[in-house]
C-alpha cells in the first residue's frame, strides 16, 4: 500500500512499516516534528523499533502493519 500526501510543499509516502528499510527515516505523520529511523525487529514483541533521530535514549516500537511515512526532505 502506497500513497502520495503533499504537505507543505513535500511529498510524503505512506508505506506499511515493515516495507521500509532499516536506517531509513521515517516520520508517524505528515508534518511531524519528530523524525525517526527504522532499528531492528524485536522477535519477542514482534514489533521494529524507531529510534528518534535527535534524542539517542529514545526508542518506539510499533507492529510491523503500522503506517509510517517517507520520502521527506530532511
Amino acid at each position: 500500500m502506497t500513497n502520495t500526501i503533499i504537505y507543505n510543499g513535500d511529498d510524503f509516502t505512506a508505506v506499511a512499516l515493515q516495507d521500509v528499510k532499516p536506517g531509513e527515516f521515517v516520520v508517524r505523520k505528515p508534518g511531524a516534528k519528530v523524525v525517526f529511523t527504522r532499528g531492528d525487529y524485536d522477535r519477542s514483541t514482534k514489533t521494529y523499533a524507531l529510534d528518534d533521530y535527535n534524542d539517542h535514549c529514545r526508542q518506539v516500537f510499533l507492529k510491523a502493519s503500522t503506517i509510517v511515512y517517507i520520502g521527506f526532505t530532511y
